[in-house]
């Protein structure tokens, strides 16, 4: 009920604003228009954090144009700070009425990435196997998209994750990518669709993470 809640209003207050444009939300589904805009919604991103009371659930919007998401925000009430861009190059966190920069940590070596992953139970314990140089390399628990807004931030380096949908990474692509971040599928495709998704700060860890990830993309 909370979550129809939330999308009630977001949808709402942006069809006030831009009743052409098209909505596409996790819980009331796909409003249709001629629109070249369309807002990917996920009112409420951490669903069992939330029912639990962990405060790392959000609320994600994006603006996409022509299916590319241009304008994203990931705001966490609880924790009382939201990351957003402002233009492909631009992005912040605003935190207790202050603004940092977000920016990858570019510089790291592969030996010494800080990496946040989850499986959600979308892989199977008997293909998790075949990767065991990324289970060692779990150490930091994933957090829904805190994970990915962290990893904007710089405080983590990779993050993995399966079985994304659109609305649970469209908002944080650009805002990664503003941060100077890269954002694929572990078959080096674009995340516009979801799917599984892995972030890195630069192309050598990247083409390395996505080498270890080959034996489960088959």
């Amino acid at each position: 009920s909370a979550d129809k809640a939330f999308e009630k209003f977001i949808r709402h207050e942006i069809s006030k604003k831009f009743p052409q444009h098209q909505i596409i939300g996790e819980e009331f589904g796909f409003k249709k228009t001629k629109s070249d805009f369309t807002w990917i919604l996920d009112p409420i991103d951490g669903t069992r954090s939330f029912v639990i009371g962990n405060p790392t659930w959000s609320n994600l919007i994006s603006l996409n144009y022509k299916n590319n998401p241009i304008i994203g925000l990931a705001n966490f009430p609880i924790l009382k700070k939201y990351y957003f861009n402002i233009s492909t190059k631009t992005a912040y966190v605003s935190e207790k009425g202050k603004k940092r920069k977000l920016k990858v940590n570019q510089k790291v070596s592969f030996s010494q990435i800080k990496m946040s992953a989850a499986f959600h139970g979308g892989l199977s314990l008997k293909k998790q196997k075949k990767i065991p140089k990324i289970l060692k390399m779990m150490q930091f628990p994933c957090t829904d998209a805190l994970s990915y807004s962290h990893f904007a931030e710089g405080k983590i380096d990779v993050v993995i994750q399966v079985g994304n949908k659109i609305w649970d990474i469209n908002p944080l692509i650009p805002i990664i990518k503003a941060a100077d971040g890269i954002v694929t599928t572990w078959n080096n495709n674009d995340a516009n669709k979801g799917g599984n998704v892995v972030c890195s700060p630069n192309k050598k860890v990247h083409q390395k993470i996505l080498k270890i990830l080959k034996p489960v993309t088959k």
